[in-house]
């Protein structure tokens, strides 16, 4: 009898928790290299780097893992450029965003990001959203509203308070199409290896990255190109500790360490660029937190549901 070799490890929650937590911090690094590069280097110029720099990670993953051969392969490849475009906007607005507002409040503001997902899911893949889950989707989008609030004194006379508000909306933007990007994530799974999907989607948004040339690339000086080849480097690397995060535990027991996020936000805002949270911020974040838990938690309880309405109505013996 042939056997099939079984290549999914030993579940071992403690250990996808500390992958999907050392994921959340090399992704902050990213974004703390990415912040001090500022507005010197266009958003474009940006994307190349972050998403070239982090093709060798992945290669050098897919090597090491032995499934250099066939981890690439591709049933949907028009998936994964549509992917790559919804993905890359994203990416491109987050990164004017952190040019423009402090670290902690485009952190804040991109928690709309799975909130968004739960309407989307609902209008692209036909999910239901019960009465629960969209309750805590009301409650998140306040808490982003009042993140937000501050930041839409449009008439003021003060330029500085109109780059903030445009950082504003370009992370809000930026979390829409964060959303949408986890939709065609969630079709391309159903066919694609997570290795697949990771590389074109770097390759996509490297080579789309590279229109934006006529638009005005700058030679970076030395310092801004090392911090833009790390945030490239770090950012392959935070990719793959986020995946294999997720082949150790269940996504519900992962899911609510992202938000450890916040708490590494305040840390870096404070200590490395002298940004004090404000009153709305912290409390808008707490309310989108608060809904990001509680649909994870529905979602887990749920789960448990079917799980045992199916040992139920499946025969035994």
């Amino acid at each position: 009898m042939t056997q099939t070799a079984v290549y999914a490890p030993a579940p071992n929650p403690l250990r996808g928790i500390g992958l999907k937590v050392a994921s959340v911090a090399v992704f902050m690094a990213m974004s703390t290299c990415i912040k001090t590069v500022g507005l010197a280097v266009p958003t474009g110029e940006v994307v190349f780097f972050r998403s070239f720099f982090a093709i060798p990670v992945i290669l050098a993953w897919l090597w090491w893992t032995g499934d250099l051969a066939h981890g690439l392969e591709t049933r949907n490849p028009m998936g994964h450029l549509w992917r790559g475009l919804v993905g890359g906007t994203a990416m491109a607005l987050s990164f004017t965003a952190l040019g423009l507002l402090p670290l902690p409040e485009v952190t804040a503001i991109g928690y709309a990001a799975p909130l968004l997902v739960t309407i989307f899911a609902a209008m692209f893949l036909g999910e239901t959203v019960r009465i629960y889950r969209l309750g805590a989707v009301i409650l998140g989008l306040v808490g982003v509203l009042v993140v937000l609030h501050p930041r839409m004194s449009v008439l003021s006379v003060a330029g500085a308070t109109k780059l903030e508000t445009l950082g504003a909306m370009a992370m809000l933007m930026a979390a829409v199409f964060m959303a949408l990007a986890v939709v065609f994530v969630r079709k391309l799974v159903q066919t694609e290896k997570t290795a697949a999907i990771v590389f074109y989607f770097s390759l996509t948004c490297t080579l789309l990255s590279l229109l934006t040339i006529p638009f005005g690339w700058v030679v970076p000086s030395a310092s801004d190109a090392a911090l833009l080849i790390l945030a490239g480097l770090l950012g392959g690397f935070a990719q793959i500790l986020l995946t294999t995060s997720y082949r150790f535990a269940e996504t519900a027991v992962i899911a609510p360490f992202e938000y450890t996020s916040m708490l590494l936000a305040l840390a870096v805002g404070w200590f490395v660029f002298a940004e004090a949270p404000t009153g709305p911020m912290l409390i808008g974040a707490a309310l989108v937190m608060a809904a990001g838990l509680f649909i994870i938690w529905r979602e887990r309880q749920l789960g448990l549901e079917r799980g045992k309405a199916r040992r139920i109505v499946t025969p035994q013996g």
